[in-house]
Order: structure tokens, then C-alpha cells, then sequence
């Protein structure tokens, strides 16, 4: 494990004891640690008025009960959360998860991690992340919309488009933000547009959101690629998961000429070596709901599911995780390695293990984190704020051309920094050097606060 530099280390320990138990936002807060080493021998600065301590400190946490009833009338009581964790940018902007292992650890290190990812894309956000313990697989539309309404009726005391703009993660796609925008505008007797992004184009969402994480991940990869004299054209991708994000990096993967070869649920993966057949793909996880094993029924000959595997075991010269945190381990990293891997690109949040990163930064292979990777989706968020607030509809093109400049300027911001502080290539110490400089100085300009 990478050292955190001595003058740290009192700071870090004290982090870790006051959000004892917090095992994500723990892995997530040291990451950051063991780069600020080479930041703070920079710049001394960087330690006066506890400043590294406040950035670690959420500004707010809201926990709350969401009561609701389901179709055979009974009550069920789920936990929402929002954590606002930085605001020094511009308004708290970050997802909504929901999902049945979602707790307050795991949403402190999403709104941590979002905090730095904002601050990259060069836009005025802040940080934050918000959800529930509620699992929307299963439940009917009466009683998802009910869920939704009730989890608004808290929320929206505690949002604005000038104070919090939630969006969509996990278990929250374009079904339960048009929930959940109707509550807010129910309640509120506003018509907020840039309260909520992701929303439907019918009522003020932006054209490329939901393929901007996706096709965000693959820019970056491409600019990655493009630093070794390579690119996409004629390689062997695996992405993880089959929500979407992967759907869509498996989209731009396909128009830059790579061969996606594997992709997954979380009950299984299918590989199908003459290409995944992505409509097919988005047939099965987008109209039907269904389970990715129904791929290798419906396509016969060529394709094969693997119940309970792991799609790490699939040869491939890119990967692109792009499901949950933590998927992807050390020995799943050592046998992409084995196998040639050459650049990794993390489509979700923190998917790799800290033992995996360092397994591919030895082998010298490239490796994007999230926060750099992923940021596609967060910025177009901010271009539909941006389109919300000016009362304009951008078309597909120019959105996904906004799109494509930011994660280039990232990426380039990423490796330039890693370039100044003395380790060429390392895009994760670029990326946290980055972001934490950006927000940083915003916060020392505004004072102790």
C-alpha cells in the first residue's frame, strides 16, 4: 500500500476515528491521503486552518425515515440520506442511489469522491450524493412512484437548483427522476427545471445525458490510448455491469472500432466472441428488465453465460468496470494482466480495489479513476443545468461535442498535473492533485467556513 506522507498522517488518523466503521468512505479518504504527500511539500499552505480537515467534513448530513405503501397495503419503512458534502464550487451536485446497500459510509464516499470528480470538469458544482436503502427491482410502477414521492417529501426541503441538484445513480433512472420532480413541483408550487438533472426531454432533461457517463469513459480511454500511439480500432473490450453506463461505453467502444466481447449483471456475464450484440443487450436490460443470461437464449449460436463467474476471466485489451465499487480485486487484476491488458477505465464509482490499482500501475498499465473516467455524466448534468437556467434545448451534437471537450480537458488536466508532481502517466495522483487544488483555493478564498 502507498505510504501517506508523515505530515498527513495525524490528520488522516483523526478522519478515520470520527467516521469509525465507514469502510468505503475510509478507502475513498486515503486514496485522496496518499497523494496530497507531494501537494503539501508544494505548498505548505494546504495544512494551515485545518483546511485538508474541513474538506474531509461533510458541510451537512440529512438522514430520514420513507414511509410507504406497497400494493398489498402494508407499510414499508426504508432510510434516505443526502449528504452535502462540499459547496466551496458552486451548489451540491451528485446522484441518488437506490439500492438495499446503500448507508451513510457509502454515500460520504460517493459525495467525497463526487466533490473532486465536479471540481475536474472545470464547471461551477460542488459535491454531494444522496439515496436510499429501498430496491426498486421487483416493485411496480404504483409502488416505485410512491416510494419516490414520500423519499421528495423530505428531500425537497433540502434541495434547490441554487442550493442542491440531485441526479440519477443506481436504481434511479428516468422513471423514478420524473417521481420525484413531480413531487418537488407538487410541493413546491415551482416549476424548478434545473432542481433535478436527468430528467425526461419532455420537461427539461438535456439530449446526450444518459449516454454521457457511458461515452465520457470511452473519450477518456481513447485520449489514454492515444499517449501510447494506439486507440480503440480492432481491440478486445470487457465491461462490467449492463446498466447505463456500461450500455453506452459499450455504444461509443463499438463506434471507435473495438470488439466488446463480455458484459454482465449482477447474477452472471455473457461473452460472445464475434461482438456483443448491443441491441439486443439493450432489448433484454432496457424494454424487457430482464437478466443478461436471456442473451445467450436469445442468440444462440456464439454466445455463452456464465452464472456467478468472474468477467475478469475474459482475455481483453481494455476493460471498463463499470458496475459497483470494490468488483474488481487484486488476483481479478492480475489475470487481466496475465492476459494483456493495456488500459483500464473505471465507469463506476471506485471499482477497483486499491490492491488492483496498484497491481495495474506495477504492470505499467494505463488505469483512469472514476473521478477523472467518469465525470462525463456529472458534466452534463451541468449542461442541462446551464440549459435549464437559459431556457434552451441544445441539440444531440452539440451537447456530446461540450461533452467530448471537457473529458479531453480532463484528461489532459490529469496528466499535466501528474507531469508536474513527478509521476508521469499516474492518473489517479493527477486526478486527486487536480481536483484537490480547485477546491482548495476556492476555499481558502472564502475563509473558515
Amino acid at each position: 500500500m502507498t505510504q501517506v506522507d508523515e505530515k498527513l498522517e495525524p490528520i488522516l488518523a483523526e478522519v478515520l476515528h470520527r467516521n469509525a466503521g465507514e469502510a468505503e468512505f475510509h478507502q475513498a479518504v486515503r486514496e485522496v491521503f496518499e497523494s496530497l504527500g507531494r501537494v503539501v511539500a508544494k505548498h505548505p499552505a494546504y495544512t494551515d486552518q485545518a483546511l485538508i480537515e474541513r474538506i474531509c467534513e461533510p458541510e451537512r448530513q440529512i438522514i430520514f425515515r420513507v414511509p410507504w405503501v406497497d400494493d398489498s397495503g402494508q407499510v414499508q419503512i426504508n432510510r434516505g440520506f443526502r449528504v452535502q458534502f462540499n459547496s466551496a464550487l458552486g451548489p451540491y451536485k451528485g446522484g441518488i442511489r437506490f439500492h438495499p446497500s446503500v448507508n451513510l459510509g457509502i454515500i460520504k464516499f460517493l459525495g467525497f469522491e463526487q466533490t473532486f470528480k465536479n471540481a475536474l470538469t472545470g464547471l461551477p458544482i460542488g459535491g454531494g450524493k444522496g439515496g436510499a436503502d429501498f430496491n426498486p427491482r421487483g416493485r411496480s410502477d404504483g409502488e416505485v412512484m410512491r416510494f419516490c414521492q414520500s423519499f421528495m417529501t423530505e428531500l425537497h426541503r433540502h434541495i434547490g437548483e441554487y442550493i442542491d441538484v440531485p441526479a440519477g445513480d443506481i436504481g434511479v433512472g428516468g422513471r423514478e427522476i420524473g417521481y420525484m420532480f413531480g413531487q418537488y413541483k407538487r410541493l413546491t408550487n415551482r416549476y424548478e427545471a434545473g432542481v433535478l438533472t436527468g430528467k425526461g426531454l419532455v420537461y427539461g432533461g438535456s439530449r446526450a445525458r444518459k449516454e454521457a457517463t457511458g461515452y465520457g469513459t470511452v473519450y477518456f480511454v481513447e485520449r489514454m490510448l492515444a499517449t501510447r500511439g494506439a486507440d480503440l480500432e480492432g481491440k478486445r473490450v470487457v465491461v462490467s455491469g449492463s446498466g447505463n453506463v456500461a450500455l453506452y461505453a459499450m455504444e461509443k467502444i463499438i463506434a471507435y472500432g473495438g470488439i466488446v466481447v463480455a458484459c454482465s449483471d449482477s447474477s452472471g456475464y455473457i461473452v460472445d466472441e464475434n461482438g456483443v450484440d448491443l441491441e439486443l443487450v439493450k432489448m433484454i436490460k432496457e424494454v424487457r428488465r430482464e437478466r443478461i443470461s436471456e442473451y445467450s437464449r436469445l442468440k444462440g449460436t456464439g454466445a455463452h453465460y456464465i452464472e456467478n463467474g468472474s468477467i475478469w476471466d475474459v482475455p481483453c485489451e481494455v476493460a471498463i468496470p463499470s458496475a459497483t465499487q470494490n468488483e474488481l480485486d487484486g488476483k481479478d487484476a492480475r489475470t487481466l494482466v496475465k492476459n494483456g491488458v493495456m488500459a483500464v477505465s473505471e465507469g463506476a464509482n471506485m471499482p477497483c480495489t486499491p490492491e488492483a490499482v496498484q497491481v495495474f500501475q506495477a504492470a505499467n498499465v494505463l488505469f483512469a479513476p472514476g473521478k477523472a473516467a467518469n465525470a462525463g455524466g456529472v458534466a452534463t448534468s451541468a449542461l442541462e443545468m446551464q440549459q435549464n437556467a437559459s431556457r434552451d434545448s441544445w441539440s444531440f451534437e452539440r451537447t456530446e461535442e461540450r461533452l467530448a471537450d471537457i473529458m479531453r480537458d480532463i484528461h489532459d488536466t490529469c496528466a499535466r498535473t501528474a507531469d508536474e508532481y513527478g509521476a508521469p502517466g499516474n492518473y489517479v495522483l493527477g486526478a486527486n492533485i487536480a481536483g484537490f487544488v480547485r477546491v482548495a483555493e476556492a476555499m481558502r478564498a472564502l475563509g473558515v467556513i
